[in-house]
């Protein structure tokens, strides 16, 4: 493979013309201090880019809709920056996207629904960002998908069944938004998920521990919703390996911490805090 990697403390505008070889399959300039924008003809000469790591600089502006030309693009990784901007629909051109960091930035605006061409997607992070609306139907039939990070936007809307298609994920975050609805029983179907996210939001409804019965479930964190009922007396069936269980601020939760939380026996972290209305017996 032909590529151009620098890992040090380059500042200064990154001199794009030297990518003008064709023969370069990735280009890794992550954690530097390189600032200015990214070129509109980015891809123009880089038909066979594969890889392109900019993260953690100060790269700033609108993301060039011209890295849709990048076709063979496996992973782009621009967290960790200061771009702004939309996230254009020409993002559903990279059929070939494995990897896509767009974290920690400034982008506004919608997910657009053209994501959801990226069939070959397993990683997609667009945490800390000031996206809005609803997230497209499409993600959720991304069926090669193993992490999801959607939180710190201000994303809304319900979180629908279609959620269950996610059969490969291993980690849900989509905490940090203004989600609302019931949490549907069809994370379940989650059956690879190892870190589940849903704190900070408006979810509502009862808080029915069957809907989390995963078997390799080590995180649920579901701090500060509207979530109400009480903690199942048998609530270590239902999360066998769970290692961080916070339930913060779940002020309409009521009865008492069963006896047999005890048996989790790979539990590290229980936090029940601000419960006003949980009382009796306790571990």
């Amino acid at each position: 493979m032909n590529w151009l990697s620098i890992y040090n403390q380059l500042t200064g505008s990154i001199l794009f013309k030297i990518f003008n070889i064709s023969r370069i399959e990735l280009i890794a300039f992550s954690g530097n201090s390189l600032s200015g924008n990214l070129p509109n003809g980015l891809c123009n000469g880089l038909p066979i880019l594969k890889g392109l790591y900019l993260s953690a600089n100060k790269l700033y502006g609108h993301m060039p809709t011209s890295l849709s030309n990048c076709s063979e693009l496996q992973i782009l990784s621009l967290s960790l920056n200061e771009f702004d901007g939309p996230i254009h629909s020409e993002i559903g051109r990279l059929s070939n996207l494995q990897v896509l960091y767009l974290g920690s930035n400034h982008f506004t605006g919608i997910i657009p629904q053209e994501i959801g061409n990226l069939v070959n997607l397993v990683q997609l992070d667009v945490d800390s960002n000031q996206f809005t609306g609803s997230v497209p139907a499409s993600i959720y039939n991304i069926s090669s998908l193993q992490i999801l990070f959607l939180w710190g936007n201000n994303l809304s809307g319900f979180l629908p069944r279609a959620i269950g298609n996610l059969t490969k994920l291993q980690a849900l975050e989509l905490n940090e938004n203004i989600f609302t609805g019931e949490i549907p029983k069809e994370i379940r179907n989650l059956v690879e998920l190892e870190i589940l996210n849903l704190g900070f939001n408006s979810f509502s409804g009862s808080l029915a521990m069957e809907t989390f019965n995963i078997s390799g479930l080590r995180i649920l964190a579901l701090t500060l919703n509207n979530l109400s009922g009480t903690l199942p007396s048998n609530i270590c069936s239902f999360l066998p390996n769970i290692e961080v269980l916070n339930l913060v601020g779940l002020t309409n939760l009521a009865g008492t911490i069963p006896h047999s939380i005890s048996n989790c026996s790979k539990l590290t972290i229980l936090d029940l805090t601000s419960f006003p209305q949980m009382f009796g017996e306790t571990i």
